[in-house]
């Protein structure tokens, strides 16, 4: 029996669906994916460790503005004996003391430039972890995606088949009975058997894609839900390419790395300057001592004991200034001149490379958008040639083959519109990505689009 309509085309790819959702308990959707990335993607955890210890590091760097205070403690004994055959001595001495020092730093500009390139090296790794956020947001995405459009192909697949399989029984009737001739019972068949190479193919890579989509949310036979029906891809917005551009040069991650690197060069340089500076420091102690000594002396009826305490404190400051360091100073400046220069290369380069990829981007979602709206005209035509050809082919003016070439590309368009609106929603999020503009905020916008 011929498929007549794509309707039950359409039904047997929505029962082959549901039997590869049988693994899993329940269908999830890509905001509970991604709450499941945030905890097990490593790439992701090692950006946030990252981020913590530099927050760590600043922290350190404080410790320069800050006093230091040590406390030192020192005990001993000592014997000393003079033998001589006129006059022999001896004596013990026990000795202790505790010292309090504390020192603080009035005024070192390298420390400054120092503490403010640590803050915006903790900029820099917020930064890093802001990429590595959108990382995880496209390669969850893009995984998700690939899985669905795997399922569509395979269904597409096992549909073609199947109407491949009624073509082929059709044929056989046909020739059975006189009214068409062996050519077409061997075309059909062997269309048969090219389809099922086809399932086996898109067979293995779903269960490619699965493995790759576990592997980023931890999870086993992770079943991702479908785009609603219908499918209502949303416009972009902003509309204006430019603004996209803008906001680029602005906000992307890249470009605010490469900035803060030219801002970090430029406090180098500063901190090299300053080797010229004086530097001012203030120390402070406060201590006690107490020594005891015992002994005796030859010609003394008795032994002598003497101890002695003592207290001491003091404050002091101290200016230091270089005057001459064999001209390291002046060429440490020159160096970091140079690597001053290089950063705003680097700066020009991150922007250049951001700009080019936001209208990249831009202009894909737009053509990916089209190319959707052109498919499904196509599989509206498609469906209506398949139609018209099986209805020719009963009354005899259309033969075999012309129907297995409606049939196949009728599969084909529908494989392709669907992929093709996948990659017009990932298309919108590496557009964001481009721009600078991609937050997670975007998957609870993809997530709306899917079925609930």
């Amino acid at each position: 029996m011929l498929l007549t309509n794509h309707r039950v085309a359409k039904a047997l790819s929505l029962s082959v669906l549901l039997g590869l959702s049988a693994p899993s308990a329940r269908a999830e959707n890509l905001q509970e994916l991604y709450q499941a990335g945030l905890t097990y993607d490593a790439t992701y955890l090692s950006a946030r460790a990252s981020l913590d210890a530099a927050q760590y590091r600043l922290d350190q760097v404080y410790a320069l503005r800050r006093p230091s205070v040590g406390l030192s403690i020192s005990g001993g004994r000592s014997t000393s004996s003079t033998p001589d055959a006129l006059n022999t001595e001896s004596a013990n001495t026990t000795q202790y003391g505790a010292t309090v020092s504390a020192t603080q730093t009035l005024f070192n500009r390298a420390n400054d430039k120092t503490i403010t390139q640590a803050e915006k090296a903790l900029d820099v790794a917020r930064a890093d972890f802001t990429a590595a956020e959108q990382d995880l947001i496209i390669r969850i995405s893009q995984a998700y995606f690939d899985v669905l459009a795997a399922q569509d192909t395979l269904a597409t697949a096992r549909s073609s088949s199947t109407a491949i399989s009624e073509q082929v029984a059709s044929a056989k009737r046909n020739f059975e009975v006189g009214t068409a001739t062996i050519t077409d019972t061997r075309e059909a068949q062997a269309r048969f058997d090219l389809a099922r190479a086809t399932e086996i193919v898109a067979d293995n890579d779903l269960i490619n894609k699965r493995i790759a989509l576990d592997q980023l949310v931890g999870r086993v036979n992770v079943t991702p839900k479908q785009l609603a029906v219908p499918v209502q891809l949303p416009p972009v917005v902003p509309s204006v390419l430019e603004d996209w551009v803008a906001r680029g040069d602005a906000e992307h991650p890249v470009v605010l790395k490469a900035r803060l690197a030219l801002e970090i060069a430029q406090l180098e340089t500063e901190k090299a300057r300053a080797g010229h500076l004086p530097t001012v420091g203030l120390s402070a102690n406060v201590g006690r001592g107490h020594s005891s000594t015992q002994g005796y002396a030859a010609g003394v009826p008795f032994a002598y004991d003497s101890t002695s305490s003592a207290k001491n404190a003091g404050v002091s400051v101290t200016l230091t200034l270089p005057l001459f360091a064999g001209y390291s100073i002046q060429n440490r400046v020159k160096e970091t001149l140079v690597l001053e220069t290089k950063s705003q290369d680097d700066l020009a380069a991150a922007r250049r490379g951001v700009e080019q990829a936001t209208r990249t981007a831009f202009y894909g979602v737009r053509s990916g958008a089209a190319q959707v709206a052109a498919l499904e005209a196509a599989e509206s035509s498609s469906q209506l040639a398949l139609d018209a050809t099986q209805l020719g082919y009963k009354v005899g003016v259309r033969v075999n083959i012309d129907v297995l070439n409606a049939q196949a590309q009728l599969y084909s368009t529908q494989a392709q519109l669907a992929q093709a609106r996948y990659n017009v929603v990932m298309a919108g999020l590496k557009l964001r990505q481009a721009s600078g503009r991609l937050t997670a905020d975007d998957i609870a916008a993809v997530n709306l689009l899917l079925q609930r």
